[in-house]
């Protein structure tokens, strides 16, 4: 008989890989979607692209940590739906708009409602045995990689098939779905909330993990640095046919790499340590852009792509345990959330460096600026070790 962690994980990975397919799903033909909303030059199309696509950011950005806040005070439970009825609403609600501001409008206040991965990691984190969390969290991860790179494609066969605005009414549905599911299968105990409550925390107690926010937003920036540039980068080093299948193949095998990583250095994190794992995998990140700015040929993108998606998996799980064992149990959902929002700091500044950078100097330097970053941030947490490792036993209540 599966344990309650275990239980609680299945439920949660279903979940998780219910909003990441509805969410990616729909990202890929914004652009498409203004030009029905009225905007025609290329320029605009861009302009108005880069506004949408990152608006979002900014309010889960300010919003993660307040919500973390109040996740500590009454319960993830709540937050989980709180998320997936809201952005399902609000997704939903982009398949009726009629102008380029509505839908920015809305992708606006979608930010508000963003959470729900971080609340789902924050929830199994507070059920799962310490020496179980490095695999539970990095199983739960995969859900979200899963969804994510099938998206993409679900979306591509919906909009041929029902149009764009019946994507966001797919995806709002999905969003729904996944808070069904936590409804009725999901269960937190409510004196666990109470009690936590009880013992009020401080910002202070929160210091500490500054190491591992920084962590987040770099494992953030790295990936996003290059991805929004991958596609051009792939077309001036791949002539031959199906440029748009092989630009998908470069972009997805980073996100194959992360289903093996994750759990793999998940599991190893819980044996041999989590700052060790991740000294190691971002080091090991660092290098992985070494082929990809060298290349000139298919192959040898390929091969960098894949380790650096298998390091970066490698990353996620060891920086989510860390939040769980050092954050004091009464502010683990806020510092959960405060994670999350460096994670969405970094999807917010990494395409601005990658595309700063490579119009100044060019698309090879974008990967020697984040391979530089890469490396600082790794002497960073090795520097602070010491600072990053457990001093106290956790409570059981945590």
């Amino acid at each position: 008989m599966r344990e309650r962690w275990q239980r609680t994980l299945m439920i949660l990975w279903c979940a998780n890989f219910c909003v990441t397919m509805g969410m990616s799903l729909i990202i890929p033909f914004l652009p498409l979607y203004l030009t029905q909303l009225g905007v025609h030059s290329d320029q605009s199309v861009a302009r108005w692209s880069s506004w949408v696509f990152s608006i979002q950011f900014v309010t889960s950005f300010i919003f993660q940590p307040i919500w973390g806040a109040f996740a500590d005070k009454h319960g993830r439970k709540l937050m989980l739906l709180r998320a997936g009825f809201g952005m399902g609403i609000m997704t939903a609600c982009m398949g009726l708009v009629n102008a380029p501001w509505e839908l920015l409008l809305l992708r606006f206040v979608n930010g508000v409602f963003s959470g729900f991965i971080a609340m789902a990691i924050s929830l199994q984190a507070s059920v799962t045995p310490a020496d179980k969390a490095g695999r539970a969290l990095g199983t739960l991860q995969t859900g979200g990689i899963a969804g994510s790179l099938i998206g993409p494609l679900i979306g591509g066969v919906l909009s041929e098939a029902f149009g764009f605005r019946g994507c966001f009414y797919f995806t709002g549905a999905m969003l729904i779905v996944a808070s069904v599911i936590v409804i009725l299968f999901v269960h937190e105990d409510p004196a666990v909330p109470k009690e936590r409550a009880k013992r009020a925390g401080s910002w202070r107690d929160l210091i500490q993990l500054w190491p591992v926010f920084l962590g987040s937003f770099m494992t953030q920036l790295a990936m996003m640095s290059i991805e929004p540039i991958v596609t051009i980068f792939t077309k001036e080093i791949y002539s031959g046919p199906h440029l748009s299948i092989i630009a998908g193949l470069v972009v997805a095998t980073s996100g194959i790499a992360n289903l093996i990583g994750t759990p793999t250095l998940g599991r190893l994190s819980d044996r041999f340590g989590q700052q060790r794992i991740l000294v190691i995998a971002m080091t090991g990140a660092a290098i992985a852009f070494i082929p990809q700015a060298l290349s000139h040929n298919l192959v040898v993108l390929l091969l960098g792509r894949f380790l650096l998606g298998l390091f970066i998996g490698g990353m996620l799980p060891s920086l989510q345990v860390l939040v769980r064992k050092l954050a004091p149990s009464e502010m683990q959902a806020t510092a959960f959330g405060m994670n999350s929002s460096a994670t969405f700091c970094g999807n917010l500044v990494g395409p601005l460096i990658g595309g700063s950078v490579a119009a100044a100097y060019g698309i090879r330097c974008v990967f020697y600026v984040t391979m530089a970053l890469m490396f600082a941030n790794a002497i960073t947490v090795s520097i602070n070790r010491k600072a990053l490792t457990p001093k106290v036993v956790e409570s059981k209540s945590a």
